[in-house]
């Protein structure tokens, strides 16, 4: 089939797909099912085949993407229980003061927000801005913005959030990869958005605790909290293990003996399983939990993330489908045609998924089936793959307005209306998903 007849596909498959979950309010997966099912048949996949198409592309992004979401959120679960996440708060709060509390919120946001779903880690803290901005009298915007922006680069740009996962096995990166290239273009942005513009709007905008806020206390208060360094070793550990295995493999010829032993300990999955093992002891039993407590954690951290696994295996689908049906090799052509970097190429499509749709997560998985055909076709380093996964999270960052969840919840938090909210919040994620494009746009022409 010709090219103009596959890209035609493409189009009119995200506008029905985007159909479907605005006008219609169709669950997600069921939408992203549909719309692959009928682009397979449209590029002429052999009906018998469909099925197979179909089980492929869930099978190949669950075999990995399942796994990392779980236990990072049984890590994220048990921080939050145990008081460590608390523990966090209170020690770079206090150590600040009201004059760098904001430098501290952002860092809080950005170490927290790692492990912890963006409602969850802004639930837990918010408390923290009430009471700087009633202590100083200054905006809710001068303290919420930059614990805002350090929640929502660690929710897009640094694994293992869903976001940044479910874009890396999509596209095939190098998780320390992303996770390096997410800090490098994640922090300078947390800082012009956070710390620079949230000063600047914090002193135009005037808020204070809204009377509808509601805050629920995170952990038991009869039990100690976990020590700082304590909670902080095991969030990083992880962290430093996937990114020494990235590092080995670049110092090290393949088959050198410890490359091989980094390969192993540094993989995401034993990465996250030791430090899912050292929370629930060191923040469980040794905080008092009984193992029965921790278990029931465990389980419960499950509950809210079972869609986002199968969404993320939806998104799956749709790449392997546009992949067997040949869209890739027209979506190449198009990209050369347009003589686009692939950086640009992948925020520009994310950012149009974004601003119709709403939703990060949605439109970091859908905008991923859509470019995975073109990394796929690329001969792309590691390094500028992981460009391409951070470009995508930037792109489903900017211009966040009325159809996403996170407008409502900072208006709600910050006692903001719909106008001030488009003028904080809105320019805010704007802020991080341009500055993070610009980062990742330098980055690439290095690697």
């Amino acid at each position: 089939m010709s090219a103009t007849y596959l890209l035609s596909i493409t189009v009119i498959s995200i506008a029905v797909l985007l159909f479907l979950i605005m006008a219609l309010r169709l669950q997600a997966f069921i939408a992203l099912l549909l719309v692959s099912m009928g682009v397979a048949i449209a590029a002429g996949i052999p009906l018998p085949e469909v099925a197979g198409v179909i089980q492929e592309g869930m099978g190949g992004t669950l075999g990995y993407i399942a796994i990392v979401i779980g236990l990072g959120t049984m890590i994220g679960e048990i921080l939050q229980v145990s008081g460590g996440a608390r523990q966090i708060a209170n020690t770079l709060t206090r150590k600040a003061g009201p004059e760098r509390a904001p430098w501290a919120l952002m860092t809080l946001g950005l170490i927290v927000a790692i492990p912890v779903f963006f409602e969850v880690a802004l639930i837990l803290f918010i408390p923290l801005v009430y009471s700087l901005a009633k202590r100083t009298g200054k905006s809710l915007l001068f303290y919420g913005l930059p614990l805002v922006a350090g929640i929502a680069v660690a929710h897009s740009f640094i694994p293992p959030t869903p976001g940044p996962v479910a874009v890396a096995s999509l596209l095939g990166a190098d998780l320390g990869w992303v996770i390096l290239v997410g800090l490098i273009a994640g922090i300078p942005a947390a800082i012009l958005g956070g710390i620079v513009f949230g000063r600047y709007i914090g002193n135009r905008i005037h808020t204070v605790m809204p009377d509808t806020a509601h805050v629920k206390e995170d952990a038991d208060s009869d039990r100690p909290l976990p020590g700082f360094a304590l909670v902080i070793s095991i969030i990083l550990v992880p962290l430093i293990m996937i990114l020494l295995n990235t590092a080995t493999k670049t110092w090290l010829p393949e088959g050198h003996g410890f490359a091989q032993l980094m390969a192993f300990v540094g993989h995401p999955f034993t990465a996250l399983l030791v430090a899912c093992l050292l929370s629930f002891y060191f923040l469980g039993t040794r905080m008092g939990f009984s193992r029965d407590e921790i278990q029931r954690v465990a389980t419960r951290s499950m509950e809210p993330v079972g869609m986002i696994i199968l969404l993320t295996g939806a998104g799956g689908v749709f790449g392997k489908v546009l992949i067997t049906a040949g869209v890739g090799d027209a979506l190449v052509d198009a990209m050369a045609a347009s003589n686009l970097p692939v950086v640009l190429f992948a925020f520009l499509i994310a950012t149009v998924v974004r601003v119709s749709q709403g939703s990060a997560t949605v439109s970091m998985v859908t905008s991923a089936g859509l470019v995975a055909p073109i990394v796929e076709a690329g001969s792309y380093s590691d390094g500028v793959v992981a460009c391409v996964t951070i470009a995508i999270a930037c792109g489903a960052t900017v211009l966040s307005h009325v159809n996403d969840s996170g407008f409502w919840l900072v208006k709600q938090f910050m006692g903001l209306t719909e106008r001030q909210t488009l003028a904080s919040w809105t320019v805010l994620e704007t802020i991080l998903g341009v500055v993070g494009l610009i980062v990742v746009m330098v980055l690439s022409t290095l690697l």
